[in-house]
């Protein structure tokens, strides 16, 4: 059985294969299964657009589609920025403007509670889907620290490890990510079924 990431990431295809291999004959990127489509991401919640991802791509392959949406959700920001996390200043993936206005948003806060998000869906041709969430919550550092990982990675400060997203290596961060845990969630039900 083959499976279509809804994403060209050389990172997330590598955490997919690695958890989910077992399951299918062959995992695909869209640029390996040769789709060239672009989801418009209008859905309020991470799962509404995880699953209008992987459902356009089910229609299109014709084979099983997985999708994941993610972000960071800020306790003394009612959620924000959610599912505009990769747009929270204006400008879709400009990192060091995100970080920037999050640090002002929360300056003077003390409340500095957060949490990743990453919901995920399995849509299969016949229509029939598998969702799946996973979280990894911290708290939002003052300054920022380290140089791994990308996003909000160097502002997401793990209590437990006394250090950033952005201070553990790749392999560390993808063994407690949120998307491992969807992954790891998501096998659990494709296994129960």
């Amino acid at each position: 059985m083959r499976l279509i990431i809804a994403s060209n990431n050389t990172h997330k295809l590598i955490e997919i294969r690695e958890i989910l291999g077992s399951e299918f004959d062959d995992i695909l990127s869209m640029r390996e299964a040769g789709i060239d489509h672009e989801t418009v991401e209008d859905g309020s919640t991470f799962m509404e657009n995880a699953e209008k991802k992987a459902r356009e791509i089910a229609d299109i392959s014709g084979c099983c589609a997985l999708a994941d949406d993610s972000g960071l959700c800020v306790d003394a920001l009612d959620g924000a920025p959610g599912i505009y996390s990769a747009r929270f200043s204006g400008v879709h993936g400009d990192d060091a403007a995100n970080n920037r206005l999050l640090l002002e948003k929360l300056k003077g806060v003390e409340n500095r509670g957060a949490h990743y998000t990453c919901a995920m869906v399995l849509a299969r041709p016949d229509g029939s889907i598998v969702e799946a969430e996973g979280y990894l919550y911290g708290e939002i550092a003052h300054e920022e620290a380290g140089s791994n990982g990308f996003g909000y990675d160097p502002l997401f400060y793990l209590p437990e490890r006394g250090c950033t997203t952005a201070q553990i290596s790749s392999e560390e961060k993808n063994a407690i990510s949120h998307r491992a845990n969807a992954l790891r969630e998501l096998l659990k039900k494709l296994r129960e079924e």
